[in-house]
């Protein structure tokens, strides 16, 4: 199959998961899969993976999820790609999280802040340290949670109008404790 039409299939697989299509993207998604492999495309082979994974998470078909994140891990480490190394990290950490294994979850969500930060992509590196720090305050370790939380909104380079909020009731908090 030529190229384009792998990457078709894929774009196909994108638009049915946006549409909430998940089992047929799924499938789009390994079609793109197969015809990737074929060609020695390692990294669309490990984003297909990743795909596959997320969407199974949103199905809340745990062991797919986990089976999927983490040979698109295993991809992304072979081919030393470290951010997307870092994203499927952080996709991994969301499954744990979901399991209840917060040790893991915050282990791998650990990992991918480092790997962000060593890449110097702020915006991913703040997203990734709200999703431990929110880990963090449900484990019990609230201060530590709420640090880690804070850290993770001040990187954050395009915030939502929630996390703008959020930092606006934090520096308040800040001068009037300070």
């Amino acid at each position: 199959m030529p190229e384009s039409e792998a990457e078709e299939l894929q774009q196909e697989g994108l638009r049915l998961f946006q549409e909430g299509l998940y089992d047929e993207a799924v499938r789009k998604f390994s079609e793109a899969m197969e015809y990737f492999a074929e060609q020695d495309r390692e990294a669309e082979v490990g984003e297909m993976l990743n795909n596959v994974g997320i969407i199974r998470r949103k199905q809340g078909r745990w062991g797919e999820a986990l089976e999927s994140l983490e040979e698109a891990l295993r991809v992304f480490v072979r081919l030393e790609d470290k951010d997307r190394e870092a994203q499927a990290l952080g996709n991994l950490a969301s499954v744990y999280a979901s399991l209840k294994r917060r040790e893991e979850a915050e282990k791998a969500w650990s990992s991918a802040v480092s790997i962000f930060q060593e890449l110097g992509d702020g915006q991913k590196q703040g997203d990734t340290l709200l999703a431990l720090g929110v880990s963090m305050f449900k484990s019990g370790r609230r201060q530590e949670g709420f640090a880690t939380y804070q850290a993770g909104l001040s990187l954050l380079q395009e915030p939502t109008i929630m996390q703008r909020l959020y930092r606006l009731l934090l520096a308040i908090q800040l001068r009037l404790l300070g």
